[in-house]
């Protein structure tokens, strides 16, 4: 069997090299977001199993650890968090009652939470239930949270409706930080009999609870008849069934056999809209797609960086000649018939924290691209391997990329691998260079921190760096919004002179349904939200 993929994904590639063809960049149209298809009057059925076609396989299901956006789309259904953001990105309480209320200092955050819900499991949730989830976040030995919730000294739950949590410096982004896993609210009781296991029956407090998993098929959920607004939701159950090939998702759209599909393929969705009875949502994103270099991720992600020997990684040269040697215009209008956007950083242009610095790219050069590696007296074309999912958009973008880069002096090989294990992968170090990308998030903070500072927890390139780590932290302490900016235009300066991550590409957030529900939600987060969908009485077509 392993055999035969190799040889269909070497087809594959075989084909995408003989149709590549790079072109002109174009101004893209116009494309307003659309995130919902609201319900409004439409009469709706109560009950019935809404199908999506995922992408992906998610990782595990435990918010402490995981790291796929795929799960983030389980996880909404079935795991509230103490904040969260609505369609135009602002903050809003979800288990929270408001938003924290921070001391003059800056160091004590005080956090309204509901003293009216219930776990799943019928566990009631309190502030002591929010304390051991914090404190689970920040000691659990593979928590890829600790560094999104900063310098916590202390958390305290005084009353079963407050949570107190001191720090030694002031931290901005804690509420953007707990609209998201690192807010997701576990139940104790779950956590007590299934400790590291969680994952395997992950209980929270949401409008679903998780039913059972069929790995690399599909998850179900079902509607949590203890949920504090269960009158709020129509659907019974939804499955999320695993369909990589974005053929197969729109397919199945259109013969009805999914309501809802994400990750739209850019050559596809123009056609697929024009299809009666197909509708689309769609957003920009606060997140980008990039390539991360491993230059010194030897134990793996949140680990101390070791040294690697390689001109890659070793000579920051090596790594500006490469990131020269991009021409993102014309990859997207290529790859992604404009759909998609260029990213010169982690920073989206419509962030209120945007800046000069953070919206340019470095230029494309790649005759400065020679001039470097000769200057690293290295041999050209200079090798590199670059790992990247195996679905067909992934491919085509390294296959584009590959051809692009070749003429500034480098020779990349493609390593095609299946979802989940690249994301294991990438966590391993065991990558020259990786094709992946991050959702994002509404403060910059949870795009940077955690992947650039030394030890952060998704930091997959073992980057480490003194004066970012300096600089990221002062801009989490900062409550200014003009001088966090500057200070994060300060990090993307020095992180553009060293390139552990060249930032190539913004997606946009493109899910289609069909006209047979109502309610379904994409956000700018680039989550999938279906808590509130349903189907519509008159079946729609």
């Amino acid at each position: 069997m392993r055999n035969i993929k190799v040889l269909a994904v070497t087809a594959l590639l075989a084909s995408l090299s003989a149709c590549y063809a790079v072109q002109l960049p174009g101004a893209a149209p116009a494309r307003p977001d659309r995130p919902s298809d609201p319900v409004g009057d439409r009469a709706v059925r109560a009950g019935g199993d809404l199908v999506m076609g995922l992408s992906a396989e998610p990782d595990r299901l435990d918010p402490t650890t995981s790291s796929s956006l795929y799960t983030r789309y389980v996880m909404n259904s079935i795991c509230e968090k103490l904040y969260d953001i609505d369609a135009t990105g602002e903050l809003v309480p979800q288990l929270a009652t408001a938003l924290p209320e921070v001391s003059d200092d800056g160091l004590t955050v005080t956090i309204p939470v509901r003293d009216d819900v219930r776990f799943a499991d019928g566990t009631d949730f309190d502030a002591a239930a929010v304390r051991t989830t914090l404190q689970r976040n920040l000691t659990k030995k593979d928590s890829t949270r600790k560094s999104e919730l900063g310098p916590v000294s202390s958390i305290e739950a005084p009353s079963s409706d407050r949570v107190v949590i001191t720090y030694e410096t002031p931290f901005a982004p804690l509420a953007a930080s707990l609209a998201d896993r690192a807010g997701m609210v576990l139940s104790p009781t779950a956590l007590e009999e299934l400790g590291d296991d969680f994952g395997d029956r992950p209980t929270c407090v949401g409008p679903f609870k998780f039913v059972e998993r069929v790995p690399q098929t599909s998850i179900r959920v079902e509607k949590d008849p203890l949920y504090y607004a269960a009158d709020e939701v129509r659907l019974s159950t939804i499955t999320y069934r695993i369909m990589a090939d974005a053929n197969i998702r729109a397919a199945n759209l259109r013969s009805g056999d999914i309501q809802v599909a994400d990750s739209i393929s850019t050559q596809d969705v123009d056609a697929l809209v024009e299809e009666r009875g197909i509708g689309l949502l769609q957003t920009g994103s606060l997140g980008y797609q990039a390539m991360t270099v491993n230059v010194g991720n030897v134990d793996g992600a949140g680990e101390p960086p070791g040294r690697i020997d390689t001109p890659l990684a070793s000579d920051p040269r090596v790594r500006l000649a490469l990131a020269h040697a991009v021409d993102r215009d014309a990859l997207v209008n290529s790859v992604f018939n404009n759909w998609y956007e260029p990213a010169c950083s982690p920073i989206s242009p419509d962030s209120p924290y945007a800046t000069q610095e953070s919206d340019a790219c470095l230029p494309y050069d790649p005759e400065r691209s020679k001039q470097l590696l000769a200057e690293a007296g290295v041999d050209v074309p200079f090798p590199i391997s670059v790992k990247t999912s195996n679905t067909s958009e992934a491919l085509r973008l390294a296959q584009a990329l590959q051809a692009a880069v070749a003429p500034a002096g480098f020779a990349l090989t493609i390593e095609p691998v299946e979802y989940s294990t690249l994301l294991d992968e990438q966590s391993a170090g065991d990558f020259d260079a990786i094709l992946l990308g991050w959702s994002g998030r509404i403060d910059p903070h949870g795009n940077m921190f955690s992947f650039l500072s030394t030890g952060g927890g998704n930091n997959y390139a073992g980057y480490s760096s003194e004066k970012v780590d300096t600089l990221l932290s002062q801009a989490a302490q900062s409550t200014d919004t003009g001088t966090r900016a500057r200070t994060y235009a300060r990090v993307v300066e020095r992180v553009r002179e060293d390139n552990p991550i060249i930032y190539l590409y913004r997606v946009r957030n493109l899910a289609a349904y069909t006209d047979t529900i109502g309610g379904a939600e994409v956000y700018p987060d680039g989550v999938v939200r279906l808590s509130r969908a349903a189907f519509l009485d008159d079946g729609g077509r």
